[in-house]
């Protein structure tokens, strides 16, 4: 098949695409004089009287062009009207793709054959083209640009960034011109195609001799199954399509899927393996941005792009495919990155005035676990076995030292990432301290997450280690989780086979204590924590060394845990803290996911069994606790009657439960302190206080004031519902709908693979301290204590002014006939009405309109106490809330629902 050429051209009227962007370009690619179409911003910047003070150079890949970074140049344009650094932004399209010139072809593109361009090619087609263009804006030409490539062109920083192939060979231009080039960003791409894994499913069957032209050139099949992997309108999706509307139009296409080197054999093979060894030089900041639901770049190809570029950051986007940038804010990923790596005098915050730091180091972790290696005392005892399994101080070092050297025997590096997928007791324990004692980073997300949710979170963590027991182990191998595998129990040859597994925590257990072992820094990671995944994927949480020892710092001076308490721990991760504290811990027998099941009785157990005086649990697990009390016998009573301190976590805790947690535990001060994943503790209130803030009239949650060594702030929140840029202390802070900001050592170090969501987290600098924003929003009273008001995308956009909905909800439960209520916002921002929208469960109230009296009653209830106008009421069905705490309700199905209802769509069985 005959393709003739055909000049560069300018692209037709598309939506998104400014075609003052738009310009032709001919330059010498070693190989004859070529025409290039060329998205470049510099004519719309100097229109608005702006020269630039950067440069980004970008590639797309294949079957897309230019236009792929139509948001990019937008958003360029727009920073550096708003004073922001003026990126110029420079995107050809490939020769034979897009706009650009096409080839003559005299047959159908095949791996081998000459109808191909070839990588090393279009490697020096890029240059040619940024090499001209970059001489150009400094005022020369290339025919007169000096022998130094760096003297040629602009004396600002210029950056790569490419997606797909186009990520390959940006990355490889990048690594082979450092003196030009200040950093790098890519887009999902592969550099590396190890041999022992197959080439992903879609490239193959494209690959499979007749089809490669027939799926590429032929039809425009491959194009269309692209064009799949992004969520695109029509009438984007036919702006890619544009550029490829016959058969003579898409050899290009053809060409750049037959130079994929899928063996040593192909003629691109050597210089791939060169462009792989440039990248793994090169040493300037670099972005990776990942959709991780690619199905044909596999996380394979992200950790092999990590290996080679460790100075890299990442950012993930959970849900995104491979057209990333089209269903998520790349662009302005790209700009928060660039301005952090490269900050103009205006972003630029002057550093605080170093202050000597007199605050002693940290005690490290397994320090206390370490001083009592022949102590006889009991240090755990796990309820999750049958029967309960205890172990002394002596028993917990030496079994966590033994798997610690056997962990290191079979070649667990400090560092090394180590999934945990073992139920919280005596097991999780001594495998999480054994990777403490070597430095590995101990990966924890819950089975409440579910399937789903633990293969996001497993594979987004990267794990080179999996200790599982064989329910974990059964997930690890149905959904190919990365690691090598451990068990916990010894396994016969036949499982071992279908687990993969290598050995378990008992043989390591029997590892001799011979040489020294790694001693890890407070800086080191020592654990990534997952969020519950309420309101989103779930998040991985980073700890130090510094912040756990910080965090079982707190616990001992805030609620007094010291060496030898005994504490049952129904809530996980403080039963992993005890090692640290010197305390007694017990698991009490319940399962993890299932709140709700742990009883009155088995606490009692639990409380006999450690000989505790303090107990910690989630409100969905004592209100199992307090409806089960009247099974107790006169022992497990008395037990009871012992505890000091109650502890609950994860959700607010109201005044009724509390008074029910009386009932069990008479003696016991209790307290609900409030934190999340990113920090465990950072407010606390006792049942006085609850009491006392419920006979005021500010609405929301109050859940106390900060505790010793928390600092707190308010970032107001305007009326779009998005929380401002200015801290607000003290006075100022009172009384104001924000979203609470907070610093503490005990606070996270960061999210990751999450580099957006970490900046934003911490970007506030107010004090010379590292902040947190929270996300949780509400006020602050004139006592200064904390009023929970929901989340910050829970927001509602009034016409009268931004609500938050916790608020309204701690109203409207107020009324007898109403369990549990959610306050959403139905029609478009900064015009939403309030919906109230009541859980049906355990109700006699049936899904849809609520009845007429109950509707009225709680409307003029809002009305009355807040000025708030309800503009309908509903009953759903049930509530979407998080597994984990049962208790932290999906608003934005909530409001998705009830939209369904109020526009007429009947009433959804399920939410």
């Amino acid at each position: 098949m005959n393709h003739p050429g055909r000049p560069a051209l300018l692209p037709p009227t598309l939506p998104e695409w400014d075609p003052v962007w738009s310009r032709i370009v001919d330059v010498d690619t070693g190989d004859g004089e070529h025409a290039f179409h060329v998205l470049d911003t510099l004519e719309a910047l100097r229109a608005e009287g702006i020269e630039p003070t950067g440069t980004i150079l970008a590639l797309h890949g294949n079957p897309t062009w230019s236009y792929l970074w139509r948001r990019l140049a937008a958003a360029t344009v727009d920073s550096a009207l708003s004073g922001g650094r003026a990126w110029r932004l420079i995107a050809p399209d490939q020769l034979d793709m897009g706009f650009s010139e096409r080839l003559t072809h005299d047959g159908l593109p095949t791996p081998h054959g000459p109808e191909v361009r070839r990588i090393s090619q279009r490697i020096a087609d890029f240059d040619a083209v940024v090499t001209t263009l970059l001489a150009e804006a400094a005022g020369s030409s290339a025919a007169d640009a000096a022998p130094d490539p760096a003297e040629a062109g602009p004396q600002h920083p210029v950056v790569t960034i490419g997606h797909d192939w186009g990520g390959v060979l940006s990355l490889g231009w990048a690594a082979r011109n450092t003196d030009r080039v200040a950093a790098a960003i890519s887009l999902n791409t592969a550099v590396h195609q190890p041999e022992d894994a197959p080439i992903p499913a879609p490239l193959r069957a494209t690959l499979a001799g007749p089809m490669l032209p027939t799926a590429t050139v032929v039809t425009d099949g491959f194009l269309r199954v692209t064009l799949r992997l992004g969520e695109l309108s029509p009438e984007v999706r036919a702006a890619f399509r544009a550029p490829y509307e016959s058969a003579s139009l898409r050899h290009g296409i053809g060409g750049f899927v037959a130079d994929i080197p899928v063996d040593e054999r192909h003629p691109s093979h050597a210089e791939l393996q060169r462009i792989g060894a440039d990248i793994a030089a090169f040493d300037r900041p670099a972005l990776l941005v990942w959709g991780p639901k690619d199905p044909v770049f596999l996380e394979r190809y992200l950790r092999d792009l990590r290996g080679r570029l460790p100075q890299a950051d990442v950012h993930r986007f959970e849900l995104g495919s491979h057209l990333v940038s089209e269903d998520y804010d790349v662009p302005g990923l790209v700009l928060d990155w660039l301005s952090a790596q490269f900050p103009t005098a205006s972003e630029t915050t002057p550093a605080p005035e170093a202050t000597p730091d007199t605050a002693p180091a940290p005690r490290p972790v397994t320090a206390i676990l370490d001083a009592r290696a022949e102590d006889e005392t009991i240090a755990s005892v796990d309820f999750s076995q049958d029967p309960a399994q205890q172990i002394s101080w002596r028993q917990l070092w030496h079994v966590t030292t033994s798997i610690a050297h056997g962990l290191r025997d079979l070649g667990v590096q400090p560092g090394d990432r180590v999934s945990m997928l073992v139920p919280p007791g005596n097991n999780l324990t001594a495998a999480l301290y054994a990777c403490l004692k070597i430095g590995a980073v101990a990966v924890v997300a819950d089975a409440g997450l579910g399937p789903r949710g633990m293969t996001r979170a497993v594979t987004s963590a990267d794990p080179q280690w999996i200790i599982g027991e064989l329910p974990g182990l059964g997930l690890a191998r149905a959904f190919g989780w990365p690691g090598r595998r451990i068990s916990v129990s010894p396994l016969g040859p036949l499982q071992r086979r279908l687990f993969r597994t290598e050995t378990s925590l008992t043989e390591l257990a029997r590892t001799p204590h011979t040489g020294g072992l790694p001693t890890p820094t407070g800086a080191d990671d020592a654990a990534i924590l997952f969020t519950s995944g309420s309101t989103g994927p779930a998040k991985g949480v980073r700890y130090t060394h510094a912040d756990i020892a910080a965090l079982a710092d707190v616990l001992s001076r805030v609620f007094d845990v010291r060496e030898g308490t005994g504490l049952v721990a129904g809530f996980p991760p403080f039963a992993l803290l005890g090692p640290a504290i010197g305390a007694t811990s017990v698991t009490p027998d319940m399962s993890v996911t299932k709140p709700k099941t742990l009883t009155a009785a088995a606490i009692a157990e639990a409380i006999i069994a450690g000989d505790a005086t303090m107990v910690f649990a989630s409100p969905a697990a004592y209100r199992n606790v307090a409806a089960t009390v009247g099974d107790l016998n006169a022992e497990q009573r008395a037990a009871c009657a012992q505890v000091e301190l109650v502890l609950s976590a994860g959700a607010p805790v109201p005044l009724d439960l509390m008074d029910a947690i009386a009932e069990v535990f008479p003696a016991a001060a209790i307290h609900s302190p409030y934190g999340m994943t990113e920090g465990l503790l950072l407010t606390d209130i006792d049942r006085e206080g609850v009491a006392a803030a419920a006979a005021g009239d500010d609405l929301g949650v109050c859940v106390g004031t900060p505790i010793d060594g928390v600092e707190l702030a308010l970032a107001p929140i305007d009326d779009s519902g998005n929380s401002a840029d200015e801290l607000l202390t003290g006075t100022a802070a009172r009384g104001r709908l924000g979203e609470f900001v907070v610093s503490a050592a005990h606070l996270k170090s960061g999210y990751d693979n999450l580099w957006r969501t970490s900046a934003q987290a911490a970007r506030d600098g107010l004090g010379g301290r590292t902040w947190h924003r929270t996300n949780d929003i509400g006020h602050i009273d004139d006592a200064g204590r904390v009023w929970l008001e929901g989340r910050l995308q829970h927001v509602v956009t009034t016409p009268r002014g931004p609500v938050g909905p916790g608020g309204l909800e701690a109203l409207i439960d107020t009324d007898p006939e109403v369990s549990r209520s959610a306050v959403v916002g139905v029609g478009p921002d900064g015009t939403q009405a309030l919906v109230a929208v009541l859980d049906a469960e355990g109700t006699p109230l049936s899904p849809g309109l609520a009845p007429l009296d109950l509707s009225a009653r709680l409307r003029a209830r809002v009305a009355e106490v807040d000025g708030q106008d309800l503009a309908a009421v509903l009953v759903a069905p049930t509530f979407p809330t998080d597994i984990r705490h049962n208790s932290k309700i999906d608003r934005s199905r909530l409001a998705a629902w009830a939209d369904r209802v109020l526009t007429g769509d009947g009433v959804p069985r399920r939410v």
